[in-house]
């Protein structure tokens, strides 16, 4: 089923942007839907955002929506999460994973993460 690796975390100041990336190794991006993820310091890890397979339909949570835009490039096969009007309370690991749509609960393929940090 092939693996993601995520990239582009950072310790950032409130308000600057950040993009992170997911790499797909092993499948074609599109073949799956791509979640992102974060796990903030002591709390439950919460999925922020998903692509969906093929036509690419996109969804966020509450908390992102508006600041967040998930994205696919199919020729790099890779997706992003471009992150701007960042805040402390985004601080967490960030974690995308292959899933068979969005709003599955179902997960084939998680990445190790990549911390993000938002201080001042």
């Amino acid at each position: 089923q092939g693996q993601v690796v995520e990239s582009g975390g950072g310790v950032v100041q409130p308000g600057d942007s950040l993009r992170l990336s997911c790499a797909a190794a092993g499948f074609t991006v599109d073949d799956y839907a791509i979640g992102w993820f974060r796990q903030a310091p002591g709390k439950e890890r919460e999925e922020i955002s998903c692509i969906s397979r093929k036509a690419g339909g996109t969804s966020y949570a509450d908390a992102v929506r508006g600041r967040f835009t998930i994205s696919r490039d199919n020729a790099k096969n890779t997706v992003y999460l471009q992150m701007n009007g960042l805040k402390p309370e985004d601080t967490g690991v960030y974690s995308c994973a292959t899933l068979p749509d969005c709003g599955s609960t179902r997960y084939y393929t998680w990445g190790k993460g990549t911390q993000v940090t938002v201080t001042s």
